[in-house]
């Protein structure tokens, strides 16, 4: 274990053998540090926070802390974070709230760019990208290799379905459905994000079925219920068009159109 002596580490939390925490960072009693992760200088994680393997936590994060929503009242709500996690500079990762399911939870293999801000009770996936600046609000949910642009401000309970693409700059205030293209003030959908799915290896038979169910729910003038009973058909043959229609059908505050 390799803990500057100018770190601040309160007794009770546990830091694997192999981990490294920098000069002037603070470590509560209730964290928990997997092993090979390096917590730069500068940094403050708070707990109950539980971060897994091979995490690499940049200056003036803040790790953990209690959340921004005025209903919190101190309970002891969680923050989880899996493995080879990147979180720059200047990042902010709340814990959850008791109204919700009480935890805030990171997956594995994220990039979180400089400044990035995850608030209570966010899910986020694995293999995502948060650019510069991107806000997640309370309750958001991101999906696996999601990618949102430098600036993307996310409003609460919006769900962000995998392999989506968020250009920079974007106001999301509805869901954006798997495998879509979206941007704008508000965000709308652009089409497929298909050059994300050919580098992740998709093959050029799902993505014609992914383009062709794109432009049943967003080319042909249907209406959300029409489009839904149209894509029932390849769902059931095609898994990937099954998750894309599953991502439409579970939407609570509506998609991006």
């Amino acid at each position: 274990m390799s803990i500057h002596p100018q770190a601040i580490v309160e007794q009770g939390a546990k830091i694997a053998a192999d981990a490294e925490i920098g000069p002037w960072s603070y470590i509560g009693a209730d964290v928990e540090i997997g092993s090979g992760t390096v917590v730069n200088s500068h940094v403050v994680i708070k707990g109950p926070t539980k971060i897994g393997k091979n995490n690499r936590i940049f200056q003036f994060a803040s790790v953990g802390e209690e959340c921004q929503d005025k209903k919190y009242n101190g309970e002891p709500t969680v923050l989880e974070i899996g493995d080879n996690n990147v979180i720059r500079e200047s990042c902010t990762i709340h814990r959850g709230t008791v109204q919700d399911l009480g935890a805030t939870r990171i997956g594995s293999n994220n990039l979180f760019m400089a400044y990035v801000h995850v608030a209570h009770d966010c899910v986020v996936g694995n293999n995502c990208i948060l650019a510069n600046m991107t806000t997640l609000a309370g309750h958001v949910h991101i999906g696996d290799w999601a990618i949102l642009g430098g600036g993307t401000m996310v409003h609460q309970f919006c769900k962000i379905g995998e392999h989506s693409m968020c250009a920079g700059g974007s106001i999301v205030l509805k869901d954006i459905p798997a495998y879509i293209m979206a941007g704008g003030q508000s965000a709308k959908a652009h089409g497929l994000n298909v050059e994300g799915l050919k580098r992740r290896g998709f093959s050029s038979e799902i993505i014609l079925e992914l383009r062709r169910a794109y432009k049943t729910l967003y080319r042909q003038g249907l209406t959300l219920e029409q489009a839904i009973e149209k894509l029932k058909a390849p769902a059931a043959e095609f898994a990937e068009v099954d998750t894309f229609l599953c991502s439409v059908q579970s939407s609570a505050r509506g998609i991006v159109r």
